[in-house]
């Protein structure tokens, strides 16, 4: 039997749905399995590269990932469209050296989405979904206020997912948000789940806690 591991959450990101949330939220923050495979089937999604970089670890995003804040990390941002209408905007982030190392699939991805190295990889385990509001606080915040599409307004009322992979004990956090015109147009639509084989966890035996 495998025993499963849930990381102490940053503060702010739950694990469970919010009463405020509406049903159609709720399935598309906590919907398992590869967001782009339930996004192929509102309509034609596209993948743009926002910016590839390397930066130091909020605490926020390091406490997710057991590393200590500000170190290096190699950051992948993108925007994803359905049907020609910006939806997803999307943050990974891994430790500089597993982006040369187990995660070095990050840095060739171009336009495909992370979901083509992820899920075809048995070693790969992901932890539970959390999700929150977003607040200026965190640097996805930051990055999705910069899009054209995105206002002040729209901003500051916008729910966020993240989860993080982990294989050979190096993790990826991977933080998705939608965005008011999926929910107007493409969210409101749930289509039924597909079977996945990722588990909900993170063995214990899998990592140790940096310091």
């Amino acid at each position: 039997m495998t025993v499963l591991y849930q990381a102490p959450l940053a503060a702010g990101w739950l694990t469970r749905a919010p009463y405020v949330l509406t049903p159609a939220q709720r399935h598309w923050l906590f919907r398992p399995g590869a967001l782009t495979a339930g996004l192929r089937q509102l309509g034609q999604v596209r993948l743009r590269v926002v910016a590839e970089y390397a930066e130091g670890a909020a605490p926020d995003e390091a406490q997710a990932m057991h590393i200590a804040p500000g170190s290096a990390v190699w950051v992948r941002e993108v925007l994803m469209s359905v049907d020609g209408v910006d939806s997803v905007p999307a943050r990974s982030l891994t430790p500089l050296t597993a982006s040369h190392g187990s995660w070095q699939g990050m840095r060739r991805l171009l336009t495909r989405p992370l979901a083509d190295m992820l899920y075809h990889d048995r070693s790969v385990i992901r932890s539970p979904f959390a999700c929150r509001r977003l607040t200026s606080a965190q640097p996805f915040y930051r990055m999705i206020a910069r899009l054209p599409s995105v206002t002040p307004a729209d901003a500051r009322a916008l729910w966020a997912r993240r989860s993080v992979f982990w294989r050979h004990r190096q993790p990826l956090l991977v933080a998705e948000c939608f965005l008011p015109e999926f929910w107007l147009h493409a969210g409101r639509t749930q289509p039924p789940l597909k079977a996945h084989d990722r588990r909900a966890g993170i063995p214990a035996q899998a990592i140790s806690p940096r310091r």
